[in-house]
């Protein structure tokens, strides 16, 4: 099926380059912003009205095939009802929640109460008194791909840009200077209704010496266990992270779509002087999914973690693009991804790590681990450094392996059945990123999807 594309009414002296690119943005442009806002959506929407959609001629999209989501007919029609997310509350978040239903704010499910002082965590329509211009400084300055030492721009990427050109609303997380927030920060995004396009969308803002964590989820509203009953739809998300001088954000990603969805998601960050940022992504649902992790230096001595764990079985496409701009010298950065392979699955790793002249004294590794546990499943994994400073220190590496006889055997010659010796080994093969989670419950729910993989 093929959508039907209409006039732009915001720009009719631009050719347009993609009909079903034009017919997404026609759907997605249909309700109006007020002020500021507008302005921005229509430069994004200008912006997609002379790209395309990526196919696998191009290089970062060469493993990522499209074409199935060309043939959907997705619709931009308001959900009358509620689902229930009783299954994604976490008991460590109390009363710090936000809920967005296919990408709108849903009140009645969200719980944001008891928060310290300086500390805004909200919707973008709901924000209080002297932030809206605070957050204009911020919104869509950071999400976008640039070249290597050059400031990000939000709207240089296509999903990027079609999320800002249907943005009507954000989860805004402020945590002023100085601030330390003792719980974590829950943000989730729920898709409801077979057909939908969601366009979520995050600001989160550190400033100087603040210190939190996050946790940001996607999902369907009946769960991981009958996702297959949800449909197809499509989430494209963006989330934008500053950390400012001697902030540390400890953040959690968690993508658990339904088992037909489409997830393209971005994932921004900005670190300033002395500022630490760590980010857990789990990668679990989804038809198609894709998240681009983007860190950009803009001062010294920064330290940056990134630990990535993706779990895919029957026909799913996983594929995870990361890129590290260590552009000032004293930096750490740290990368581990895991992959967990079955079936017919296909995951995709590509890491990159720059680290001109001006990032002397610089220590980076990255390393992606693939376990593949049938003989049809299939990686394509390309980890990237490039280097031109001439003091540093960086590795990197790729591994592919399957489970081996002699272990099972072992396990076997131990009393366990052969089932239960490779979920073990499995298990112990996740742990290593699971442990990371600074989040019991969230490490107890992730074990147990684990178990049941």
């Amino acid at each position: 099926m093929s959508i039907e594309v209409s006039p732009s009414p915001i720009s009719n002296t631009l050719v347009d380059k993609d009909a079903y690119l034009s017919g997404l943005l026609d759907k997605v442009m249909a309700s109006k912003s007020e002020g500021w806002l507008q302005d921005v959506r229509d430069r994004a929407a200008d912006w997609v009205r002379q790209s395309r959609l990526p196919t696998t001629r191009d290089e970062e999209w060469r493993f990522a095939d499209l074409s199935a989501l060309r043939e959907v007919q997705f619709n931009n029609n308001v959900e009358t009802f509620l689902p229930n997310i009783t299954p994604f509350v976490l008991p460590e978040r109390n009363n710090n929640s936000l809920v967005f239903v296919n990408g709108v704010y849903a009140p009645e499910l969200s719980a944001v109460s008891g928060l310290p002082d300086g500390v805004v965590v909200s919707n973008l329509a709901n924000l209080p008194g002297g932030y809206d211009e605070r957050v204009r400084q911020y919104l869509g300055q950071a999400s976008g791909e640039a070249p290597k030492g050059s400031r990000p721009r939000g709207d240089r990427e296509v999903f990027t840009a079609l999320n800002t050109a249907g943005m009507t609303d954000a989860a805004v997380v402020w945590v002023g200077k100085n601030v330390v927030v003792e719980t974590p920060i829950s943000l989730v995004f729920v898709a409801v209704g077979e057909g939908r396009i969601a366009l979520p969308r995050c600001l989160v803002v550190a400033e100087c010496g603040s210190l939190f964590s996050l946790v940001e989820e996607y999902t369907n509203r009946r769960g991981a266990e009958s996702a297959e009953k949800e449909g197809v739809y499509f989430t494209n998300a963006v989330t934008e992270v500053w950390v400012e001088e001697n902030a540390q954000v400890s953040h959690t990603r968690i993508e658990c779509d339904g088992a037909e969805a489409f997830h393209i998601g971005k994932t921004a960050v900005m670190q300033a002087r002395c500022s630490r940022y760590s980010c857990n992504a789990v990668s679990l649902g989804g038809r198609f999914s894709r998240h681009n992790l983007e860190i950009f230096q803009t001062g010294e001595q920064t330290e940056t973690t990134l630990n990535g764990l993706t779990m895919i079985k029957e026909k799913q496409l996983a594929d995870t693009h990361s890129v590290i701009a260590l552009n000032h010298p004293h930096s750490v950065s740290r990368q581990l991804h895991k992959c967990i392979v079955g079936d017919r699955a296909h995951a995709v790793f590509n890491g990159k790590v720059f680290v001109p002249k001006l990032a002397q004294l610089t220590d980076a590794t990255q390393l992606n681990r693939n376990l593949l546990l049938s003989s049809k499943a299939r990686v394509d994994t390309k980890p990237q450094l490039e280097i031109t400073a001439d003091n540093v220190k960086c590795a990197h590496g790729a591994t592919v392996s399957q489970l081996e006889d002699d272990e099972i055997f072992y396990l076997q010659s131990r009393g366990i059945n052969a089932n239960d010796a490779r979920n073990l080994l499995i298990n112990a093969f996740a742990a290593e990123i699971i442990n990371k989670i600074p989040i019991p419950s969230l490490r107890e729910t992730l074990t147990q999807t684990v178990s049941k993989f």
